[in-house]
């Protein structure tokens, strides 16, 4: 629902705008949405995401997947699609768990979390995504809630207007597997950083927001800058996509004889 809102909001033309998908519990949205849509391989959703969009930068491109196909699998594309700067907005469904596959623990799991694959307890520190998006030069980096639809609606809005990569972080309960982090426990913490007075450009400060979590836990934009894209300084696209460029006439029998 969310989506739909930030789509509707952005003027988004169904014939002209592609989501991206990895594989998991997410991937159901492109049920649901009347775009054109692609299921990539697991953890794959941002190479994809990022080809299509350097082969047409006129398109409105989204990826989306869950917190273990973003930052587990994926993790290398993340920071890599996060400083370059690719002008795409990724949507990460994070429910602290793998859900599709019944409940094992993830990278976003708390320490001491009990699952199929912990059941003493995890081991490991969870992955802090916002902080990880801001240090590896993301550019519009923000986290919302599903149980706030209209402001998560408006964090991705914002996401799909901003030039650049844009990383909006979903609280989003997994009231199957994962019976901590429910509904419950979000709607007592959660507070909205826009709230309380709080401006999105400090590097510094929005570091150290990312590191609030536990009794009370941020949600909003974190962090906003504007800077060029990866797209911007490839001279191939300037003036026009690469798909509209007439290459028929070109020969490549040159090229080729030369590196086959």
């Amino acid at each position: 629902m969310a989506l739909k809102m930030a789509l509707e909001k952005a003027n988004a033309v169904p014939e002209n705008t592609l989501i991206v998908f990895g594989i998991g519990c997410s991937g159901n949205m492109s049920n649901w949405v009347n775009t054109y849509g692609f299921h990539g391989l697991h953890g794959r959703p941002l190479p994809v995401a990022t080809g299509a969009k350097l082969a047409n930068h006129d398109l409105l491109v989204i990826a989306e997947g869950g917190d273990g196909d973003g930052y587990g699998i994926g993790i290398s594309h993340f920071i890599h699609a996060c400083r370059r700067n690719i002008d795409i907005t990724y949507i990460v469904h994070n429910n602290q768990i793998y859900g599709l596959t019944t409940g094992q623990t993830s990278p976003t799991s708390e320490k001491g979390f009990i699952s199929q694959s912990t059941p003493h307890g995890s081991i490991e520190m969870p992955i802090n995504p916002l902080a990880l998006a801001i240090t590896s030069g993301a550019t519009y980096v923000a986290r919302g809630y599903a149980g706030h639809v209209r402001h998560l609606a408006e964090l991705i809005a914002q996401g799909i207007a901003h030039k650049g990569f844009a990383l909006i972080d979903v609280l989003q309960p997994c009231f199957t597997f994962n019976h901590v982090n429910t509904y419950d426990f979000f709607k007592k913490r959660v507070y909205k950083l826009e709230d309380h007075g709080y401006t999105p450009t400090n590097r510094q400060k929005a570091l150290l927001k990312t590191l609030e979590w536990g009794e009370k836990i941020p949600i909003g934009l974190f962090y906003k800058e504007h800077r060029k894209t990866y797209g911007d300084e490839l001279p191939q696209i300037a003036k026009k996509p690469l798909v509209k460029q007439n290459i028929a006439r070109k020969n490549v029998k040159p090229l080729m004889k030369k590196l086959v």
